[in-house]
């Protein structure tokens, strides 16, 4: 059954896409749905519900559906059990903690309320003081009893974070599973995964696609078991699979050194069955091609922006960046838009301020109230420079371009880590449509691009005095490095409409029968976007 306002007749295939999130955020996963479904496939855009109600929504001409996924399978047995001999007076992880503690606070806001009414009673209310001293009593209780529920709590907690999977015994249990089978061990290391399976694979064998575009390594297995159910009954299906980043380069989950043999072991183990494979850099291209012997290069798609109109019915005046920012042209403004995490190195923006006299930082971040960007503010104003310090939330993703125009400089300071030496990530492409002179880290492949277009200064990754070194020099003669954008298919390259001719293109060859694409990048969508969604990392 095809969804309303899909035209069977005319569409070139059923594409379904797979991701492991909510979509909102994800820019590559919404620009691709929309440029897919514009080049005439029918698209349905499968992700993750954040809650236990699915949801469902236009992007253009595709479908958007998020699934509620239960995921009992991530939680490890040990966390159902007591762990008696290290915390022995822990409470069981059943609940009960939590329906204590509150227990416990309901009681002590009842006694607030009785101490209240005792304090204005008339003198001459019978048993009044035999009435208080009972009431001190039951406070003093109430305190005990308190001390007791949050030390059993505490204990509960230290069991739950003190379980590490780095101790010799683990170590053995994951080597033993890899012995014994192989690529298949992830099942036992991390069967988390097939909560994915259950979630989304019934739903994709129902849609019954043409093709299935799997995002990143937690989708591709979903869409290779569905790709082999649909060929048992004789149903022919297409895998592309759209590895976003290099799972070996993957910083893995702390104290868990079962996650990262798991999950490449998951996709060594269903990367075969891709009829073609796409990434975001040619770096990341080449390592895929060696890591899993495919036979030809993956295409390569890059993270480029949209330049195209905003979706229909969206608005488009928000404030501008240096309004938002509380600051007139004058100022110079430096702007960093992306995630926010240590590994990002923002702190190296707020650290310079004190060597950069009259410059602003513009923060414009997915999480404005994290932990992480409230340290920045912190040592912001540690430093005395917390005014010229601006967090920002995210801006819808067609807005992006255009708010970032404002600043003077765009930053890149991320530090050195596997998957940040092999691509050119988003906010680059945003920064270099957006005309901004850069300032970015010595991270291979974006340094090497800076250094050839000169559109920017490098410094090296987590050195203050050479990244203020770099801003000084770009804000001393911002026409010069802006005057890289005007070299001939610079920018023209690193659109959107180029990226999806080339998706298009390997949609094509997997299904050469289908009736040949309309004009990639035609503006015609008609419908809503959800408001929340926002910049890219």
């Amino acid at each position: 059954m095809r969804f309303d306002g899909a035209d069977g007749a005319t569409a070139r295939g059923r594409v379904v896409m797979l991701v492991d999130n909510a979509v909102n955020g994800d820019s590559r996963v919404q620009k691709a749905a929309r440029s897919a479904a514009e080049a005439g496939w029918e698209v349905i855009l499968l992700g993750r519900s954040p809650v236990t109600e699915p949801r469902e929504w236009l992007l253009g001409q595709a479908r958007v559906r998020l699934l509620p996924m239960p995921d009992p399978l991530a939680r490890r047995r040990h966390e159902f059990r007591r762990a008696w001999l290290r915390w022995p007076l822990a409470y069981p992880p059943s609940g009960i903690a939590a329906h204590r503690a509150q227990s416990v606070r309901a009681w002590r806001a009842d006694l607030a309320v009785r101490a209240a009414q005792l304090a204005v009673a008339a003198p001459r209310t019978p048993h009044l003081e035999l009435r208080r001293r009972w009431l001190r009593a039951e406070e003093l209780a109430a305190g005990l009893t308190g001390k007791w529920v949050s030390f059993r709590y505490w204990q509960l907690t230290r069991a739950r974070k003190g379980r590490k999977f780095r101790n010799p015994w683990d170590l053995a249990y994951t080597r033993f599973w890899q012995l014994v089978k192989g690529d298949g061990a992830w099942r036992r290391l991390e069967p988390g995964l097939w909560d994915y399976e259950l979630a989304f694979g019934p739903v994709l064998d129902e849609l019954r696609p043409d093709l299935i575009h799997a995002n990143d390594f937690r989708m591709l297995g979903v869409g290779a078991r569905a790709k082999i159910r649909a060929a048992a009954q004789g149903r022919k299906v297409k895998l592309v699979w759209d590895a976003h980043e290099f799972l070996p380069g993957v910083q893995p989950w702390k104290d868990n050194a079962r996650w990262l043999p798991a999950h490449r072991a998951h996709e060594r183990e269903y990367a075969p069955y891709a009829d073609a494979v796409m990434t975001v850099s040619a770096g990341l291209a080449e390592l895929l091609r060696r890591e899993h012997g495919l036979s030809e290069d993956p295409a390569v798609v890059l993270n480029a922006p949209d330049l195209g109109p905003p979706p229909a019915g969206a608005e488009d005046d928000a404030p501008g960046l240096r309004e938002r920012c509380g600051i007139g042209p004058e100022m110079p403004l430096l702007v960093y838009s992306g995630v926010a995490a240590p590994k990002r190195g923002l702190g190296i923006m707020v650290e310079a301020l004190p060597e950069l006299p009259g410059a602003h930082v513009a923060l414009v971040v997915n999480k404005p109230d994290s932990p992480y960007v409230v340290g920045l503010r912190a040592r912001a104003a540690e430093l005395g420079v917390a005014d010229r310090l601006h967090v920002l939330p995210y801006v819808p993703h067609w807005q992006v371009v255009r708010f970032l125009s404002a600043a003077d400089v765009g930053v890149i300071p991320i530090q050195h880590w596997p998957n940040h030496e092999i691509a050119l990530i988003t906010k680059f492409f945003e920064y270099s449509h957006a005309r901004l002179p850069l300032v970015v880290s010595d991270v291979r492949t974006m340094a090497d691009t800076v250094r050839s277009t000169g559109q920017g200064e490098v410094f090296r990754a987590e050195d203050v005095a050479d990244h203020v070194r770099a801003v000084r020099a770009v804000l001393a003669d911002p026409a010069r490095y802006r005057a890289a954008y005007d070299q001939p298919g610079l920018l023209e390259s690193w659109t959107w409409s180029a990226q999806a001719a080339v998706m298009d293109e390997v949609y094509t060859r997997l299904l050469p029968e289908r009736p040949a694409a309309v004009r990639i990048g035609d503006p015609r969508a008609t419908s809503e976007v959800q408001p929340s969604v926002g910049a890219n990392t």
